[in-house]
C-alpha cells in the first residue's frame, strides 16, 4: 500500500476514535457515555448501507460505509466530483425554533451576529459567547418569518440550552425556546449533484435556481409536509440541509440515495471535507478558551463599521471589541498549516523557524485526499501567523519543517445565484 493510501486509510480508525472521544467531553446534560446512545430514524438505513458505526455526541453514528464506494478516500472525494453528491445523516444536531416579538433582540444578546438585519429567509453563522468573549458554540441562524431557525452542534446542545435559558431569565422581554428533539431529523447533501438531486423532490415551481447561499425555506419534501431546506453546509461545496419529522426521516433518504449520483457518507469524510475547506471543529479548533478574534471569525461580526461591531451588545464584546468597533489584540491566532512530510495531529507543538521556541499547536490536522499532502489548524502567536512564515513541527518526536498559509486548503465552491 503506497504512502497516500496507507494514511487516507488511517483516517478510519482516526474518525473512530475522534468520536469517541467528542462523546466523552459531550456538553453538559447530554447523554454520558455509560448511558444508552440515541438512534437517529435512520439507524437501521445505515445498517443496510453496510454503515461502521461509532459513539458520537450521544448518538450512534456511521463513521464510513463499507461497500463499492464506501471508505473515508472515496466518500470524501464523491463529495468533491462533478455531478456527484454525497448524504450524511447529522440528526444529532440541535435544531431549536425561536418565538416571541423580543426574539431577535435576544439573540442578539448570546451571539455576535446581525440577527436584526436578516432579511425573511436569510441565514448566517455565528458565534455564541460566554462573558469572556469566548465561544460557546458555532450556529447556523436563518430569519425564518414567524420565528427564528437556529441549528446548534450536537456534543454541545444541551450545554448551549442551559446558557439560553439562563440569560432568557436575566432578558426582559418576550421570547421563547422551542426545541425540536429527535421530533425533527436532519440530513445533509452536499457536493457538485445536491442541487440536481434534492430538486426531484422540491415541489412544482420551487426556484431552486435563484436560493442563495445561507437561505432557507420551509416547504414539503417528496410531498410530506413540514419540511425545511437550507442552503449551506460544511464541506466547502455547495449544498443543503434538510429537515423533516421523524417518520418520514427513511423515506425522504432513500429517494435521495436512488439517484445513483448520491452516496451515503459518514463522519470520517465529513471531518476531512470540512478540514480542507478550512472550517472548525468546535471543541478542536474553537472552544470557550478563544474568541471570535482568535478564532479567524472576527467576520461573523460584520465587517469594519457594521452595527454589531460598532454597537456590541452581545455578551463578552468588551473582550472582543474596542468601543470604537475595532478588534482587540490578540495573543494568537487560527491559521492553515502545510509543508510537513507527515500528517500533524491534534496537539501537535509548533516553533518557530528555529525548532527552540514553542509558538502554538495544532488543533487539526489530517492527509487531504484531494491535494495528496498533509494539512492542519491550529493556533501560533499573532507575530508568526502572517501566510509564508516558517515553523517547525514536533511529530513524533522528530522536528519537521512547514510553513503558515491561508485557508481553506482547497477553493470552495458556495453557490452563487447567477445574474
Amino acid at each position: 500500500m503506497n504512502t497516500f493510501r496507507l494514511a487516507v486509510s488511517n483516517t478510519v480508525s482516526r474518525a473512530a476514535t475522534r468520536a469517541k472521544s467528542v462523546t466523552r467531553s459531550m456538553a453538559t446534560g447530554a447523554a454520558a457515555s455509560s448511558e444508552p446512545l440515541v438512534k437517529t430514524a435512520l439507524y437501521d438505513l445505515h445498517l443496510e448501507l453496510g454503515g461502521d458505526m461509532v459513539p458520537f455526541a450521544g448518538y450512534e453514528l456511521p463513521v464510513l460505509y463499507k461497500g463499492e464506494n464506501g471508505g473515508v478516500m472515496k466518500e470524501h472525494l464523491w463529495c468533491r466530483e462533478e455531478g456527484k453528491a454525497s448524504l450524511f445523516d447529522v440528526s444529532h444536531m440541535g435544531q431549536i425554533r425561536w418565538h416571541g416579538k423580543d426574539r431577535a433582540d435576544f439573540l442578539e444578546k448570546i451571539v455576535v451576529g446581525d440577527i436584526k438585519g436578516l432579511a425573511p429567509g436569510s441565514g448566517c453563522l455565528s458565534l455564541v459567547t460566554n462573558a469572556n468573549g469566548g465561544i460557546i458554540d458555532d450556529t447556523v441562524i436563518t430569519n425564518s418569518g414567524d420565528y427564528i431557525y437556529m441549528v446548534v452542534n450536537g456534543a454541545t446542545k444541551f450545554g448551549d440550552m442551559k446558557h439560553f435559558k439562563e440569560q432568557m431569565d436575566a432578558f426582559d422581554g418576550d421570547v421563547t425556546m422551542e426545541y425540536l428533539e429527535d421530533s425533527m431529523q436532519l440530513l445533509a447533501i452536499q457536493g457538485p449533484g445536491a442541487a440536481s438531486a434534492v430538486s426531484k423532490l422540491l415541489p412544482d415551481g420551487f426556484d431552486l435556481e435563484h436560493m442563495a447561499f445561507m437561505t432557507g425555506v420551509d416547504t414539503t419534501l417528496d410531498g410530506v409536509d413540514g419540511c425545511r431546506i437550507t442552503r449551506c453546509g460544511y464541506t466547502g461545496e455547495d449544498g443543503f440541509e434538510i429537515a423533516m419529522p421523524a417518520s418520514s426521516a427513511v423515506s425522504i433518504a432513500s429517494k435521495l440515495l436512488e439517484d445513483p449520483t448520491v452516496n451515503p457518507t459518514g463522519l470520517g469524510a465529513r471531518d476531512s471535507l470540512r478540514l480542507e475547506a478550512g472550517l472548525c471543529l468546535y471543541g478542536n479548533d474553537i472552544d470557550e478558551s478563544t474568541t471570535p478574534i482568535d478564532g479567524a471569525l472576527g467576520w461573523t461580526m460584520g465587517g469594519p463599521g457594521s452595527r454589531r461591531r460598532v454597537e456590541g451588545g452581545f455578551l463578552g464584546a468588551e473582550h472582543v471589541i474596542t468601543p470604537e468597533g475595532k478588534f482587540k489584540k490578540t495573543l494568537k491566532k487560527r491559521v492553515g498549516i502545510v509543508g510537513m512530510k507527515a500528517p500533524a495531529r491534534e496537539h501537535t507543538e509548533i516553533y518557530d523557524a528555529s525548532g527552540e521556541k514553542l509558538i502554538g499547536e495544532i488543533t487539526s490536522g489530517t492527509f487531504s485526499p484531494c491535494l495528496k499532502k498533509p494539512i492542519a489548524m491550529g493556533y501560533v502567536e499573532t507575530a508568526m501567523s502572517k501566510p509564508g512564515t516558517d515553523i517547525m513541527l514536533k511529530i513524533r518526536n522528530k522536528m519537521q519543517n512547514a510553513q503558515v498559509t491561508k485557508m481553506p486548503f482547497v477553493e470552495t465552491r458556495y453557490y452563487r445565484v447567477p445574474e
